[in-house]
């Protein structure tokens, strides 16, 4: 049996990933206000707090741990100084530094076991084409994510620890809607080649695979999944 810790399992890509996971027969703990384990990450204490929990909850042991949780909110840069470096380091702490708290907990605990584990990080098609003008700090979070799983994956695949990311577009969650809507949703889509937005149960079937399935070999891979809307 695989335990998997899934973090932002209430909605959106969490909740179809949750909904996958659990088909193929993993035990999965979530992190959510809808489901599974609150946990504010805003909160600096909240990582450490729910890793604990997690790991009390599967008995002391984890196997594989999918960073999920994120937000995505306007910073215009014509805030004054104080509100917009704020919204920038809330937005860090949240997207990037839990996810960086949790991943290293991983590393420790499968490191103290000698038994190898799995990490995917939820990052973005913004890691690669940047995003609006209003979200300078969103891609910066997740760039940095995706910088982090590199390194991570270089760094101790000699101790069997593997680390992979995916990068989605649009994705056809609350936030995402919200957004299309505030710039103009059709102009956007005629980006997508596809002509369309992923679904989230689309981003969850890869993330089980890069979860349970994914050749060791695959270890620092970045997948897209974005409708040809950005390719490298």
């Amino acid at each position: 049996m695989t335990n998997i810790l899934l973090t932002g399992s209430s909605r959106g890509i969490g909740a179809a990933t949750l909904t996958v996971l659990e088909k193929a027969g993993a035990t999965v703990i979530g992190q959510g206000t809808a489901s599974g384990i609150p946990a504010d990450f805003a909160d600096p204490a909240a990582p450490r707090a729910l890793w604990d929990a997690a790991f009390a909850a599967h008995g002391g042991r984890i196997d594989v741990l999918i960073n999920n949780a994120g937000v995505f909110e306007a910073n215009p840069i014509a805030r004054d100084d104080a509100t917009w470096v704020a919204e920038w380091e809330r937005t860090m702490r949240i997207n990037l530094t839990a996810a960086a708290e949790l991943c290293r907990l991983a590393v420790l605990h499968w490191q103290d076991r000698a038994s190898g584990g799995r990490i995917v990080n939820i990052a973005s098609r913004a890691a690669y084409r940047g995003d609006s003008p209003q979200h300078w700090h969103y891609a910066a979070s997740k760039a940095g994510m995706v910088a982090m799983t590199k390194s991570i994956a270089r760094g101790y695949a000699k101790d069997g620890i593997l680390a992979f990311a995916i990068c989605p577009g649009f994705t056809m969650t609350g936030m995402a809607e919200e957004y299309l809507e505030s710039r103009g949703g059709d102009t956007l889509l005629a980006d997508i080649p596809l002509g369309r937005v992923a679904m989230p149960e689309e981003v969850a079937e890869v993330v089980r695979f890069l979860a349970l399935d994914a050749p060791p070999s695959m270890t620092g891979a970045v997948l897209d999944v974005n409708g040809a809307s950005y390719v490298r």
